[in-house]
């Protein structure tokens, strides 16, 4: 059924449950499959948008060609505001409205059934990790965000000394941390004869199956040296590149999916129509056939995700904080301004494009078009201060590396810079109107003072001189003077301005080749 522009108004409302989808109206798409027959194949810790907008999408649309039935998600929430997405869970048997947005306005709504169970961690940790252990858990995926790996960003080691780790590694109470659950359950799996589940990260990390790897493997060896090796040995973790622009759920959006559609949904997910997913194909006890719907099964996933990484994340960074700066709330209304979109393309096509592999299928020139395209979706309504948050997380391991590799390759980090210095500006936390600016990091505490030093103290970088999140760049005078240079301009003349300059001295730059 074709996706719908404007429906009228719904005679009457059905609240979203197992019991109640033959009542929906018609074009709202829903699972077909007795949902009765699936079984719980994978659980997956995190449980959020991004992942029932993508995961659990592929998944319930294999269910819909008869297949993967023993392949039904367990999601586990660990966070205290996973509490709510039990709650919201409960109350609709696991399913939930997925309504894709398309830039011309039309409308996609489907519910997904794919999700059979949820579990809250804080509730009832040892049946988390008996689930874990069951033998028909073959796969445990991931999206617990960059930061969730708990790993030193210096130095890239597991960092035992955090406190929710030494009390898991304690001993002294249940597990609390996905690291203390996954140890527990690979330890029974092993002691029960039974192999281990593959460990699927999700993350926007390069390589995040390697980091998985390191992050379970040293917390397994803390625990105990042999299930540590048993787990480095044994245990698979296929690396994967996910990408589908997923804001977060508004008050808004529940209005919409029950006004359109008179659905009483109580977390309903809104994502643009666009998604891809490349996965390593190294699954030893066995993986869903992702293949017949779209998902690329690649040997190699680093040339995907380092595209993803450097082009599409690291210019949300690119976009967020001068966007914020300049006064846009909305993300698609940032790029819908040329000089926004030019600033990005210049930085994809003049710094971040160089430092990539080549990727096999991938027309880079029109995958950057097609990233303003996406960023421009009106209907999505991505919010700039989403992109903003936990910038600590995301600066280092999207943007860091494309300036290391342009400074030692002798090319160009004017732009990449620039972007440094923007987060540098937006961390002072007020805005260039001189309202406070809420900077949601975990870091926040340690990042705002650096910020504010940098104008008001003796040392004007001390912002990147924060070994933990840019290494030894202040140790590089080109670096240096060209972040110097925006973060001087930032505070005299604004972000609009700046951005005008970088963009001018960019077009004079490709003029001169």
């Amino acid at each position: 059924m074709p996706p719908t522009r404007h429906e009228p108004a719904p005679t009457r409302t059905v609240p979203l449950r197992a019991s109640t989808l033959d009542a929906l109206p018609a074009e709202v798409l829903r699972p077909r499959y007795d949902r009765s027959r699936v079984r719980t194949g994978i659980v997956h810790l995190g449980l959020g948008n991004f992942h029932r907008a993508h995961q659990a999408m592929y998944l319930d649309a294999l269910m819909e060609q008869g297949l993967a039935m023993e392949w039904g998600i367990c999601g586990v929430g660990l966070m205290p505001r996973d509490a709510a997405m039990r709650d919201a869970l409960r109350r609709t048997d696991g399913l939930y409205t997925l309504v894709l947005k398309h830039p011309d306005g039309t409308l996609e709504p489907r519910v997904v059934g794919s999700v059979v169970d949820y579990l809250y961690a804080p509730d009832d940790p040892q049946r988390v990790v008996d689930r874990l252990a069951d033998p028909a858990v073959r796969i445990v995926s991931l999206t617990v965000t960059e930061g969730g790996y708990n790993l030193d960003p210096a130095t890239g080691e597991f960092d035992l000394g955090a406190a929710a780790v030494r009390a898991d590694l304690s001993g002294t109470q249940p597990p609390a941390t996905i690291f203390g659950l996954v140890s527990a359950a690979l330890d029974l799996r092993r002691q029960r004869g039974i192999q281990p589940f593959t460990v699927m990260s999700c993350d926007n990390i390069p390589h995040n199956g390697d980091v998985a790897r390191r992050a379970f493997g040293a917390f397994a060896r803390a625990v105990d040296p042999a299930l540590g090796d048993w787990v480095l040995e044994h245990v698979a973790f296929p690396s994967c590149m996910v990408d589908r622009i997923t804001p977060v759920t508004t008050d808004d959006d529940r209005a919409e999916v029950l006004h359109r559609w008179g659905v009483e949904d109580p977390w309903p997910v809104v994502a643009e129509p666009f998604t891809q997913w490349v996965l390593e194909d190294h699954f030893p006890l066995g993986r869903p056939e992702l293949d017949r719907v779209g998902v690329q099964l690649v040997a190699d996933v680093t040339p995907y995700e380092l595209m993803k990484l450097r082009l599409l994340n690291a210019s949300h960074q690119a976009l967020c904080y001068f966007g914020y700066l300049a006064g846009y709330r909305l993300v698609h209304e940032a790029c819908q301004d040329p000089l926004f979109a030019d600033f990005l393309l210049a930085y994809m096509s003049e710094e971040a494009t160089p430092t990539l592999p080549p990727v096999p299928g991938v027309d880079l020139p029109a995958y950057r078009a097609t990233l303003v395209e996406r960023f421009s979706n009106p209907h999505v309504k991505d919010t700039v201060a989403r992109l903003c948050a936990e910038s600590s997380d995301r600066i280092p391991t999207w943007l860091v590396p494309v300036i290391r590799e342009n400074l030692a390759a002798g090319g160009p980090v004017e732009l990449s810079a620039a972007v440094v210095a923007s987060w540098a500006r937006y961390a002072e936390g007020t805005d260039e109107q001189g309202e406070p600016i809420i900077v949601v990091d975990q870091l926040a505490e340690q990042l705002v003072p650096l910020a504010r030093a940098q104008v008001h103290g003796d040392d004007p970088d001390v912002f990147v001189r924060d070994e933990r999140l840019f290494g030894d760049l202040a140790s590089s005078e080109r670096f240096l003077a060209a972040y110097r240079r925006t973060l001087a301009s930032l505070h005299q003349r604004g972000a609009r301005a700046t951005l005008e300059s970088l963009v001018e001295g960019t077009s004079r730059r490709t003029h001169r080749r």
